[in-house]
């Protein structure tokens, strides 16, 4: 089944002005990266291309766009590039973040496109090389992913102390967060409470807060740490929230990924822990379902359990909510014209976005 689809705003165009920067900035990054290494030996080039291609190969630029904007409400001037190489490390690092969660998940395909350890289970099978596909597959990924996280590190560079404690502290919060989806994976299910802080571990201080932070210890402002953090915390709960909706109702067709997704994979969501938490036994039953092998049924099945318990109204309650105090919080951010705009279009975009 599908829900109706809100108005979905546009971005604003300010992201795709950044986007194009970054696009730029890293295809030169990565075009060295792989130069240098396919020299020593060609087979090198295929993780680093695989990271390329999923590098640029779609994404909206959150993060840089994030630490941008950071840096404006720090005082950096407009039109430097002050921020440009923090926004490219943090798009790396989510590549790092990404090839990762592929082979944890065992997805297939991201953006429309195969993942990276799939490419390498399909190698392995071209050439008829030995031993277990799969393993191969999903070891050559881990390893891109990591040569991902060391080349986020070396593009931030040489950066003030309160930048790379920003920095240390976005990695940290990840993989601890990252583990907390893992174990609420394995054990089936997840609290309200539970979801919520894998959220805010995982995604939201990750994808929005640290960000901020990042760009403003650049221009010299660390100091605007927890300002940015009430801005940046509930914006980044919004977006995850919002992600939560579409991986479980969302358009193929607009996600890239199969109706039904985060039901497949059995992820710990809020969505699916309100549903648990206001489901009748018969709705359990249904639920138990859940992470097992489902079919196109089986996964519109749980959709309607999750409509009829009302936790699909109630997670659209409390993302209006969120980005209520998203926008509210600005009020306590520098009197920058051009980043209090574009933070609060891009508020409104992630959390109502349709894809």
């Amino acid at each position: 089944m599908t829900v109706p689809a809100g108005e979905s705003p546009s971005p604003p165009a300010e992201l795709a002005a950044i986007a194009a920067r970054v696009e730029a900035r890293l295809g030169e990054i990565l075009a060295a990266e792989r130069r240098e290494w396919a020299g020593l030996d060609p087979s090198l080039d295929e993780p680093l291309g695989d990271l390329a291609d999923m590098i640029l190969g779609g994404g909206k630029r959150i993060r840089p766009a994030y630490c941008h904007w950071g840096w404006l409400l720090g005082g950096g001037e407009p039109g430097s590039d002050g921020a440009l190489d923090g926004g490219c490390a943090l798009e790396i690092l989510h590549a790092f973040a990404l090839a990762h969660d592929d082979v944890m998940d065992g997805s297939d395909t991201r953006r429309g496109a195969p993942t990276v350890w799939r490419k390498f289970v399909q190698r392995h099978r071209d050439r008829a090389w030995r031993g277990e596909d799969r393993r191969f597959g999903e070891a050559a990924a881990v390893l891109a992913g990591d040569m991902a996280m060391v080349l986020a590190d070396r593009t931030l560079g040489r950066v003030p102390s309160e930048a790379r404690d920003v920095w240390d502290g976005l990695r940290t919060e990840l993989n601890m967060g990252q583990y907390l989806d893992v174990v609420g994976s394995a054990r089936g299910s997840a609290t309200a409470d539970e979801a919520r802080k894998i959220i805010e571990h995982k995604t939201a201080r990750y994808t929005v807060v640290r960000p901020l932070q990042l760009g403003a210890a650049l221009a010299g402002r660390a100091d605007l740490a927890e300002p940015l953090a009430r801005h940046g915390r509930p914006v980044g709960m919004a977006f995850q929230l919002r992600d939560d909706v579409l991986g479980a109702f969302g358009d193929p067709a607009a996600t890239g990924k199969p109706v039904g997704d985060d039901l497949r994979e059995g992820k710990p969501t809020l969505l699916m822990a309100l549903a648990r938490a206001a489901a009748t036994p018969a709705q359990i039953g249904v639920l138990e379902t859940v992470g097992s092998e489902m079919d196109d049924e089986a996964v519109s099945e749980v959709q309607q359990v999750i409509v009829d318990t009302g936790a699909l109204a109630s997670l659209e309650a409390e993302i209006a909510a969120m980005l209520d105090e998203a926008l509210h919080a600005l009020e306590a951010l520098p009197d920058v014209p051009a980043a209090q705009e574009a933070l609060a279009a891009t508020a409104r975009f992630v959390a109502l976005r349709q894809a």
